[in-house]
């Protein structure tokens, strides 16, 4: 399996998610500069975090024009799983490739720790290898993670079960105390309409060792390669419905 880890200038998570799939998970993976045209023959595509193009304007709003988006969006459109975190998030929501916006923190302070995050939906490529309510403890690095969207589209997300991650206690609850940014109820990740494109605040990169304090989101990497290679089919350019695993991955 091969992962392209899309590198705008500013990017400052892209080694990473490079290290996280190559020499943790050990499959194949490759750089591809916001300026070329091709994802090189991928199986999934990483946005990683940073700071792409200095986040000017807004964070992710001039990386939606790079070359490479069109791309990416043709990808998605395939079927292709596509991960956007932290950064990359914001790159997927200024592309309109995820709905919503993301806000300053409500601290109005760059929020590093240690957070928790329950799994909502288990049936998207990044999680299908994980059980619902699970627990994660992975890091957050933002300024701008408080997402927000209008009541009637976090409603229509909430009925269609794109949120696929929330901040949380330890223990699973979602409350006010463990919310760090004042995301609108606790959203710490979305997914797409198709389920094949999944944008998140928190850091699964840096939590796939327990070197640095979490293993805990790997997860995230092995689900996504479970969900490409099952049954030795690759997903890219099939239908969601036609891969071997969706009618698995539809019932979880």
């Amino acid at each position: 399996m091969k992962f392209a880890v899309v590198v705008f200038p500013g990017s400052n998570c892209d080694h990473d998610a490079y290290h996280a799939a190559k020499h943790v998970l050990g499959q194949d993976a490759e750089f591809v500069w916001h300026k070329e045209t091709s994802l090189g023959g991928a199986d999934a595509v990483i946005l990683p975090g940073g700071f792409a193009h200095g986040d000017y304007l807004r964070t992710g709003a001039i990386a939606r024009f790079s070359p490479i988006m069109a791309a990416v969006k043709r990808f998605a459109e395939e079927g292709g799983p596509v991960l956007g975190i932290c950064n990359g998030f914001q790159v997927l929501l200024e592309a309109g490739m995820l709905p919503g916006a993301m806000l300053r923190n409500r601290s109005v302070k760059f929020q590093c720790e240690h957070v928790h995050i329950s799994v909502e939906q288990t049936d998207t490529p990044f999680t299908v290898g994980c059980r619902r309510g699970q627990i994660l403890r992975i890091p957050i690095a933002h300024g701008e993670g408080n997402y927000y969207a209008e009541p009637d589209v976090v409603d229509r997300l909430e009925k269609n079960r794109q949120v696929v991650f929330r901040y949380t206690t330890a223990s699973g609850e979602a409350t006010d105390e463990a919310n760090p940014n004042g995301s609108v109820r606790n959203i710490a990740g979305l997914c797409n309409d198709a389920r094949n494109v999944v944008g998140l605040m928190p850091h699964p990169e840096r939590a796939c060792e327990l070197a640095v304090g979490s293993k805990d989101g790997l997860v995230l990497f092995e689900s996504v390669t479970k969900f490409v290679m099952g049954s030795g089919v690759i997903f890219r350019g099939q239908s969601r419905e036609d891969h071997p695993l969706a009618e698995t991955v539809l019932q979880k």
